[in-house]
């Protein structure tokens, strides 16, 4: 009876733990994001002029095994998420529309978004600026009956699940000169949403992204682009993502960025036609990666994949009569 109540009580513990770590549900983070703006910034939507769909996957800090406190080997995943974007511009609406959908897993919880957004644009200066918004809901599941430790045999525990859906919005803008460069600044999660639930809250976060196109006098062929993604969460927690590809005549491209405090990335892709494909791998610099920080993992890895084209609309056959006659 004393070891069973033991169990009971360290896997009270374990939830308790992990409870409080997951209080605020952090955005996944991506390599290549670059080509997944409209994640970040509603305002991206349709700015493309044509008809996209984006897939991405990422396998976060390979190889890392957590802990638990009951002795396990591991505590649930590491971070792994999918990700996939469509979005149009629709002239009557003056801007564009998008679809967004997000499953992200981490420890003993798994995240699904689905978001759809709408942008209004305009021309202003040598390009054209958009306000976006954003309706967002995500179902939170944390898992209670994954716990280690959870082998009382208690049916009341065991594959238990807490799940809630929780509602909020964002809000971006997006300015871009197509072929020179692009800005953006948005707020994601402006409600911070809570379930009492889960015990969890969505992280209230702001954006501030860039990139510049640059056309080398000497090599037409050649473009390189370098790029930034600014984040903070409640203005508490900072990170910066600086990287610049090098694009050969807009069929391959490879690059270099740097998360600061975290990993240092390389990125490889292909563009056959309306289809792109690309990867990218996280050399991690944090304690938790690498043989030179002494840490357990050997980096992240990312896929990406996007088809875009732009519908042919033919033109109305011209119904007017004309008649040569002149009448007096």
């Amino acid at each position: 009876m004393r070891i069973r109540l033991c169990k009971k009580l360290s896997l009270l513990v374990i939830a308790l733990v992990f409870s409080c770590v997951a209080i605020a549900q952090s955005e996944p983070q991506f390599s290549q994001y670059m080509f997944n703006r409209m994640s970040y910034n509603p305002g991206y939507a349709g700015s493309s002029g044509s008809i996209c769909a984006t897939a991405m996957y990422r396998n976060q800090w390979m190889g890392l095994k957590l802990d638990t406190p009951t002795g396990g080997t591991e505590a649930g995943s590491t971070p792994t998420d999918y990700l996939f974007t469509f979005d149009m511009p629709v002239s009557f609406l003056h801007g564009g529309l998008g679809l967004t959908v997000v499953k992200d897993a981490i420890g003993y919880h798994d995240n699904i978004d689905v978001a759809l957004d709408y942008a209004f644009r305009m021309f202003w200066g040598e390009g054209n600026l958009s306000a976006g918004a954003e309706l967002g809901l995500r179902n939170n599941t944390f898992k209670l009956g994954d716990l280690h430790g959870n082998d009382s045999g208690d049916p009341t525990i065991a594959g238990q699940t807490e799940s809630d859906m929780l509602i909020d919005g964002s809000v971006g803008l997006y300015y871009q000169v197509p072929g020179k460069y692009y800005l953006g600044l948005s707020v994601k999660n402006l409600l911070a949403a809570h379930s009492d639930k889960t015990n969890t809250s969505n992280v209230r976060t702001v954006y501030a992204m860039g990139g510049y196109d640059i056309t080398p006098a000497a090599a037409p062929s050649v473009r390189i682009k370098p790029s930034f993604l600014l984040k903070t969460a409640n203005f508490s927690v900072f990170q910066a993502d600086l990287s610049c590809l090098l694009d050969y005549q807009n069929a391959f491209w490879a690059g270099l960025g740097y998360r600061v405090q975290d990993a240092v990335y390389l990125m490889a892709g292909v563009h056959m036609k309306k289809f792109r494909v690309g990867v990218s791998y996280d050399f991690t610099t944090s304690a938790l990666g690498g043989p030179f920080k002494g840490g357990r993992s050997f980096g992240s890895l990312e896929l990406y994949m996007r088809f875009c084209f732009k519908p042919v609309i033919p033109k109305k056959p011209d119904t007017r009569y004309r008649n040569t006659i002149w009448l007096e």
